[in-house]
């Protein structure tokens, strides 16, 4: 960890606040090859098969196609669960996302449900996005995704969203200046009526709003958040050897490449514009998690992010996608970043919620 996050801080020892941030929450969140773990992980499966009575599905899963949602999807299936899996295709998929998805399901016996996006509207977000200049260029894909899902999980009376997120890899979190959060429709409606080309466009897009976020989905429809993963032994690399042999899953190489967008966004756009470089992230947690050293992080870290003749394809599929010459893309490259707080948002609404929810201890 360096000082490129404008939040660390170091005490006397050398020792940044994020370690002292896991040390505090890992004995409460993160229980790996334990008896306590164990015992949650049954008592959640038992709960979840005990709310699925009577419906056609226990729980729902996002399937990215990448290996903690696999992962998690293939542990599933093998704990008796009925599971519904749903996709969303948000048009940047890569050939091989689509077909492990496909070999997990079919191999593990899931429904699926593939959710396609309105490409014009995606694209005219994605354009907007891009075009302002801020430091979260997933905020479309991400907000889709979360809709899609909830919004299924609510026509089928789903209660239980299993998600991927876990302590052993994702520890060590994103500050807000990174990447501003991805559900604020206020956000994304403010940068697209400024930047958007096509003004309608944003009819088309599945927006939620703080209400549905935060009340309708957690208090009406009281929706549950499941993170199995948590409460088992955790290492991508076992994992992937597990999937490989199970369903024949396939490594894509580099974190989230399963959608060449959020490649192309992670390992070029945010290190080029920013100078944000979330491998620092991504290997931090490893190493708390003990699956790493930090000197294997740090010469992680000294290998370039992109393959040169990669990166000059996937800047060309990049504006053919969004349709915009290389002079526009380079233009727009090279003008100087933004901060998500120069353009209309919710923030302080979402601030104020999430204080009144640690303040009454409520769900949020």
């Amino acid at each position: 960890m360096n000082t490129t996050d404008p939040n660390v801080t170091f005490d006397e020892k050398g020792e940044c606040s994020h370690c002292q941030k896991f040390d505090r929450e890992s004995p409460t969140t993160w229980f790996p090859d334990t008896p306590e773990g164990e015992k949650r992980l049954a008592e959640l499966i038992d709960k979840i098969k005990k709310d699925g009575q009577g419906k056609e599905y226990d729980c729902i899963i996002g399937l990215s196609g990448g290996i903690d949602s696999s992962f998690l999807a293939y542990k599933a299936s093998t704990w008796g669960l009925r599971i519904l899996a749903v996709h969303v295709d948000a048009g940047w998929n890569s050939e091989l996302a689509v077909q492990n998805i496909e070999s997990i399901v079919s191999k593990c016996g899931i429904d699926l449900y593939t959710h396609v996006v309105d490409w014009e509207a995606m694209k005219d977000i994605h354009y907007a996005m891009f075009k302002a200049g801020v430091a979260n260029q997933d905020v479309a894909q991400d907000h889709a995704f979360f809709a899609a899902l909830y919004d299924f999980a609510v026509k089928n009376k789903v209660k239980w969203v299993m998600n991927g997120f876990n302590y052993a890899t994702e520890s060590t979190r994103l500050p807000l200046d990174w990447g501003y959060r991805a559900m604020d429709a206020k956000h994304i409606r403010g940068i697209h009526k400024i930047f958007g080309r096509d003004k309608n466009a944003i009819k088309n897009f599945p927006l939620i709003g703080l209400y549905k976020l935060y009340i309708y989905y957690n208090y009406v429809k009281k929706m549950k958040v499941a993170r199995p993963l948590n409460y088992m032994h955790y290492d991508k690399r076992d994992a992937f050897k597990e999937l490989e042999a199970a369903v024949g899953y396939k490594y894509y190489g580099t974190k989230h490449s399963e959608s060449r967008f959020t490649k192309f966004f992670q390992n070029h756009y945010l290190p080029e514009k920013f100078g944000f470089d979330k491998r620092i992230f991504h290997l931090s947690s490893l190493i708390h998690s003990g699956q790493m050293t930090r000197e294997e992080a740090v010469t992680e870290l000294a290998k370039p992010n992109y393959d040169p003749k990669e990166l000059a394809e996937d800047i060309t599929y990049f504006c053919k996608k969004l349709g915009m010459s290389q002079e526009e893309y380079q233009a727009i490259m090279a003008a100087p970043p933004h901060d998500y707080s120069e353009y209309p948002s919710d923030n302080f609404r979402f601030e104020m919620l999430k204080k009144l929810s640690s303040m009454f201890n409520l769900k949020a």
